[in-house]
C-alpha cells in the first residue's frame, strides 16, 4: 500500500466506483480500529439497501443502570447516609443504631407540600406521591446543604441515599430511577442511590464494601424497629387520655433521646472482649462469636433496663379514662400508614384533634407478612429447582435432599418468626404497658383469603382486606380508616375486594381514602364524616357500659379519685368481650372494683 515514500489509493472493483473506492483515511481507520469500521459500513449499507426498499427499521436504546460512584469502606468517615419514609421515633433510634456502627448517617426531614412540588418539578408525570414527597424532601435536603456552602460536587461525593425498592407489580418498581431522573435534573446528576428491597433484602452489589451486612447491622435495625412500634403505639395510647396537655409528647422525646444514646454507645457482644477472648484465633471463634450475639440479644438487659426507666416516666403521666373516644385503626399502603405529615394530609394529627384515639400499624407486621409470604412460597414451590431436572421415583437420596432443603428453609423462616415477636414482646412488657400483640400472620391469611387470594404480592397484598375483618370482628377497634397514594394498584386491588367485606360485616365502618399533595380538605371531609357513626358507636357502647353496671359516672370518677393508681397509663385495664372503647371498659373495669368483683387496686 505504501512504496517509496508514495501512498496510493486501492480501489475495489464495483459497479459504482464513486461508492466503491478506499480512501487513505478509510485505510488508516480500518488498521487502527477494523471492528468499529466494519460494523460502521455495514450499518450505512444495511440503511441505503433499506430505504431503497422501503424499509422503515427504527433503532431501540434499551435502558441499563447508570454507573456511579462506589460507596466503600475507606469513605465511611467522611459520607453521610441519608434515609427517610418512617415516623421520626423509628428514624431517630435508626440513627442511634448505625451511628453506633460506625456510620455518619442523618435523617431526612419529614416530608412536605413543599417538597411534593419539588418531586413533581424535577421527576415525571404519573408517579404516585410517595416517589414526590421522598424524592422532593431528598432535592429539599440536598438544596439546604448547598445554600449553607457546601458545593454541589461535595454533595456528591460526601452523601447518599439508602431508600427502599422492589420489583413489585406497580411504580414502586421504578423508584431508583425515578429518585436518578430527578436529581439529574435539579443538578445532582450523579448522587448515589442505594437501595433497600422489600424482598430479596439488601442489593449489596454497589456497596457491600461500604455497608457491613452483618449480623450486629441487622439486629440493630430489628431492635430499632421494634422499640420504634412500642413507643409508637405508647404515644397514641396516651396522649388521647392525658390530663396534663403536651405531657406525653415531653416525655417521648426526653425518652426517645435518651434511647438514642443507648443504641448508639451499645457495644455488640464480640468473643474479644469476652472472657472466651483466648479462643479468638480458633477454628471456632466465628461461631461462638454469632452465638454469643444472640445470646446478647436475647438474654441481654440493655434495652430493657432502658425501656423499664421510659415506662417509669410515661406512668407518671396523668390520664382520664372516661373520656369517650372512637377506636380508629390505620391500614393502608405501607408509606402512606406510617408517615406523619403532609403524605398523608396528617391525619393522624387530624384524628386526635377529632377526638379520635388512634390505632397505628407496627413496622413489625410488616415483617412478619414478608417471613410468612417467605413461607408460603417455600411450600408452594416444595421439589421444585430451578435449572434441575427433578428426580425420578426411585431416586430416594435426591428426594430426601429435596426434604432436607425445604425442611430446613421452613424451620429457619419459623424460627426467625417466633424470635422476633419474642422480641417484640419482651421489649413491650419491658416497658409495662400492656400494648396490642403483633397480629398472627396466619390467622390473617385464613381471614383474608377468600377475598384477597394470598398469593397476590404488591403492596401489602392480602393484609388490607385481612386487618378490616380482623379489627371489626375481634371489637378493636369502631372504625377502619385506610390510606393509600393516588392511584396506588394493590390498594386499588383491595378496595373492589372490601365491598364484599363490607356486605358481610353490616355494622362495619370502613373508608378509604387516596392521598395525594393536594385534596386535604376533601379528604377531611370524608374523615369527618365517617367518623361521626364511630362517635355514635363509642357513645352508645359507653352508655351501656354504664347502664350494665348499675353505677353513675360520678359515683366511678370518685371512687378513681381516692385510687390514683387507676390514673397511671401504665395500669391494665382489662378488654370485655366485644367492647371496642377505653372508656366503656375502663367503666365496666372499676365498677367491677367497686363492687368487689375483681381484684385491684386496694
Amino acid at each position: 500500500m505504501e512504496s517509496s515514500g508514495t501512498t496510493t489509493t486501492p480501489t475495489v472493483s464495483g459497479n459504482d466506483s464513486n461508492q466503491n473506492v478506499l480512501h487513505t483515511q478509510d485505510v488508516k481507520d480500518i488498521l487502527l480500529n477494523k471492528e468499529s469500521f466494519v460494523e460502521d459500513k455495514v450499518a450505512e449499507e444495511r440503511k441505503r439497501l433499506e430505504e431503497a426498499a422501503g424499509i422503515n427499521t427504527s433503532t431501540f436504546h434499551h435502558f441499563s443502570k447508570p454507573m456511579e460512584n462506589l460507596f466503600t469502606r475507606d469513605q465511611r468517615e467522611t459520607t453521610t447516609l441519608l434515609f427517610g419514609g418512617m415516623t421520626w421515633r423509628h428514624e431517630h433510634l435508626l440513627e442511634g443504631v448505625l451511628r453506633g456502627l460506625g456510620y455518619k448517617v442523618n435523617a431526612i426531614p419529614t416530608p412536605d407540600v413543599n417538597a411534593f412540588q419539588l418531586g413533581k418539578e424535577y421527576g415525571n408525570n404519573g408517579q404516585c406521591n410517595p416517589t414526590y414527597f421522598t424524592v422532593g424532601s431528598l432535592i429539599q435536603y440536598l438544596q439546604n446543604l448547598e445554600a449553607q456552602g457546601l458545593t454541589r460536587e461535595e454533595i456528591i461525593r460526601d452523601y447518599l441515599l439508602l431508600t427502599a425498592g422492589a420489583c413489585g407489580p406497580c411504580r414502586f418498581g421504578m423508584y431508583e430511577a425515578e429518585y436518578r431522573l430527578a436529581l439529574q435534573n435539579s443538578g445532582f446528576e450523579g448522587f448515589r442511590v442505594i437501595l433497600f428491597q422489600q424482598s430479596g433484602g439488601l442489593n449489596q452489589s454497589e456497596m457491600e464494601a461500604g455497608l457491613d451486612m452483618n449480623l450486629d447491622f441487622f439486629l440493630g435495625l430489628i431492635n430499632a424497629f421494634n422499640m420504634g412500634d412500642i413507643l409508637n403505639e405508647v404515644g397514641y395510647k396516651i396522649r388521647p387520655y392525658e390530663v396534663e396537655e403536651g405531657r406525653t409528647n415531653a416525655v417521648m422525646e426526653e425518652s426517645l433521646n435518651y434511647l438514642h444514646d443507648v443504641m448508639r454507645d451499645h457495644k455488640p457482644y464480640d468473643i474479644d472482649r469476652s472472657w472466651l477472648k483466648f479462643l479468638s484465633g480458633a477454628g471456632l471463634a466465628g461461631g461462638i462469636n454469632y452465638l454469643g450475639k444472640f445470646i446478647d440479644q436475647l438474654k441481654g438487659q440493655a434495652y430493657t433496663n432502658t425501656l423499664s426507666e421510659a415506662g417509669e416516666k410515661f406512668n407518671d403521666i396523668e390520664v382520664d379514662r372516661f373520656r369517650v373516644k372512637p377506636v380508629v385503626k390505620i391500614t393502608g399502603e405501607f408509606w402512606a400508614q406510617l408517615t406523619e405529615g403532609d403524605g398523608n394530609f396528617n391525619m393522624f394529627k387530624f384524628l386526635e384533634k377529632e377526638n379520635a384515639e388512634v390505632l397505628v400499624e407496627p413496622v413489625g407486621t410488616w415483617v412478619m407478612y414478608l417471613m410468612s409470604q417467605y413461607k408460603m412460597r417455600a411450600k408452594d414451590r416444595k421439589g421444585i429447582n430451578e435449572g434441575e431436572v427433578q428426580p425420578a421415583a426411585w431416586r430416594l437420596d435426591q428426594r430426601l435432599m429435596n426434604e432436607i432443603r425445604y425442611r430446613k428453609k421452613i424451620g429457619t423462616m419459623s424460627l426467625a418468626e417466633k424470635v422476633f415477636k419474642r422480641e417484640f414482646t419482651r421489649l413491650q412488657q419491658a416497658l409495662g404497658l400492656n400494648l396490642h400483640e403483633l397480629v398472627d400472620q396466619y390467622e390473617l391469611q385464613r381471614m383474608g383469603h377468600p377475598f384477597y387470594n394470598t398469593r397476590s404480592s404488591g403492596g401489602e397484598g392480602h393484609l388490607e382486606v385481612a386487618k378490616n375483618i380482623y379489627y371489626n370482628s375481634k371489637g378493636l377497634a369502631h372504625m377502619v380508616l385506610s390510606v393509600k397514594p393516588f392511584g396506588c394498584m394493590p390498594s386499588t386491588q383491595s378496595d373492589g375486594a372490601q365491598a364484599a367485606v363490607v356486605e358481610l360485616y353490616k355494622d362495619a365502618i370502613y373508608l378509604p381514602i387516596e392521598t395525594s399533595g393536594e385534596g386535604e380538605v376533601n379528604a377531611h371531609s370524608r374523615v369527618q364524616m365517617a367518623l361521626g357513626n364511630a362517635r355514635i358507636k363509642a357513645k352508645q357502647e359507653f352508655q351501656k357500659a354504664l347502664k350494665d353496671s348499675g353505677r353513675t359516672l360520678d359515683e366511678m370518677k370518685d371512687y378513681v379519685e381516692n385510687h390514683p393508681e387507676l390514673k397511671r397509663p401504665m395500669y391494665t385495664v382489662p378488654k370485655r368481650g366485644d367492647i371496642v372503647g377505653t372508656a366503656a371498659n375502663f367503666a365496666i373495669h372499676v365498677a367491677d372494683l367497686m363492687d368487689g368483683r375483681v381484684q385491684g387496686v386496694a
